[in-house]
């Protein structure tokens, strides 16, 4: 992933950095107020109690400010996903592991509304749409990794190409159903994980 996408200015003093995570923790506390196309600079400046040239050292615009929070939620369902597949033991281990990530995932956007609201707030950003391909391409790496070792070696360049899939169609199912009613939200999942579960036991020929 490019990192720190949307800063202009990279803050390298303990004081600046605090004031970063000021104007950032402001601009998460006004999304989830009034929604990301709400969002205004001169209001995150107020919240943040900074003066309005300082947001603008470091975040050229409100694109720059929702592309560094989406990209923060993407680092942490990454380390999520790599301290949930530490240790897999077997095949079943690695799909029961797998299985809840997805629900964990799910569960994200239902207790956290604001990531569902900057994530709402990207979807016509190409760098963020191409920030996202990269995320799922480097999500696929942790979820291939943690396969290969119960996964015949021939198959292993397929594995790849459909976990890089997988994690694209992973968040796109989920912003559906975040979107829609709660029950039938639940139902997308649930089928959703069903039909995750048939493609990684596809290349499990041996799972005693």
């Amino acid at each position: 992933m490019n990192g720190n996408l949307g800063v202009r200015r990279q803050p390298t003093q303990a004081r600046a950095r605090a004031r970063v995570e000021k104007i950032l923790t402001a601009a998460t506390e006004l999304i989830e107020q009034t929604g990301a196309d709400q969002l205004r600079m001169s209001e995150i400046a107020a919240r943040a109690g900074v003066p309005i040239g300082s947001l603008y050292q470091y975040f050229p615009d409100k694109a720059s400010v929702i592309r560094t929070l989406a990209e923060r939620i993407m680092l942490r369902v990454r380390e999520g996903l790599r301290e949930s597949l530490v240790g897999v033991e077997s095949a079943e281990d690695a799909l029961d592991r797998l299985d809840g990530l997805l629900d964990g995932y799910y569960a994200m956007f239902l207790l956290e509304p604001v990531t569902r609201d900057i994530w709402s707030g990207t979807q016509s950003d190409k760098d963020i749409q191409d920030m996202d391909i990269e995320d799922s391409r480097e999500n696929a790496q942790v979820v291939a990794e943690a396969l290969k070792p119960f996964v015949p070696k021939k198959e292993h360049g397929r594995l790849d190409t459909v976990c890089f899939l997988l994690m694209q169609l992973t968040g796109a199912a989920v912003r559906l159903a975040i979107a829609v009613d709660r029950k039938e939200g639940d139902r997308l999942v649930a089928e959703y994980g069903r039909m995750l579960r048939l493609e990684y036991e596809a290349f499990l020929p041996d799972r005693s």
